[in-house]
């Protein structure tokens, strides 16, 4: 799948183009074994098993990947969840955002099969991984919904919480760095007041020291289901 980025450089802003073919899910990526058990539990209240190890990285068809700001999903039951999301062009690791947008009524039946139906959107801005390397914990996601015809903040938290894009890179496949063509989406914040489907998500991720920041909304259209 190629996804166009916008990038900074000390000249200007360039176009990245990146030829994703492989997409890899980090789940479970907190370090804090009880804000992983809190969002275990939100999961479990909606039916989802407990994950057989932690962190666990599911793999999702590159296809799966959109830019797109309007999408379409099956049903009404699916939600968004902002992630960093890594990604390497010609030897150099890239930094963006991106929504595993998940079906939750599938994940009461497998996390897995949830994770693959709905597409993954990725934002169109991205920065050099190693700008920011050193400083990763000062990083801050967040993501807001529309609810009730109010906009509403849905998650806020800071990358300190999550395992590192190196430590979940090096989990996965034994190097700190993806190669040419892979992406890794590197875990969530908990949600503020549940997990829940929303026509609209807006997700950012902030950075406080050069005070930039990267964002991406999306819309929904919901496709009925039938049997």
């Amino acid at each position: 799948m190629k996804l166009d980025f916008s990038l900074e450089t000390p000249t200007g802003t360039e176009t990245l183009q990146a030829d994703i073919k492989q997409l890899i899910v980090a789940g479970w990526a907190g370090r804090d074994i009880h804000a992983i058990e809190h969002h275990i539990e939100e999961l479990a209240a909606i039916g989802v098993p407990r994950p057989s190890a932690v962190p666990l990285y599911y793999r999702v068809a590159s296809n799966q990947l959109s830019q797109s700001e309007n999408l379409q999903v099956i049903g009404s039951e699916s939600s968004g969840e902002v992630e960093a999301f890594v990604f390497s062009v010609a030897g150099v690791q890239y930094l963006s955002i991106a929504s595993d947008h998940t079906d939750r009524k599938l994940e009461a039946y497998s996390v897995a099969l949830s994770k693959q139906l709905c597409v993954k959107p990725v934002a169109r801005s991205a920065w050099r991984l190693d700008e920011v390397a050193d400083y990763w914990d000062e990083l801050q996601v967040r993501s807001r919904i529309i609810e009730n015809g109010h906009e509403v903040l849905y998650q806020d938290g800071s990358l300190a919480t999550l395992r590192s894009a190196t430590d979940l890179i090096n989990g996965y496949s034994g190097s700190p760095a993806l190669d040419d063509g892979y992406a890794m989406t590197c875990g969530t914040v908990a949600v503020i007041g549940g997990i829940r489907p929303a026509p609209v998500f807006e997700m950012e991720l902030y950075d406080p020291r050069r005070q930039r920041s990267i964002r991406h909304r999306y819309s929904l259209s919901i496709l009925p289901e039938v049997a």
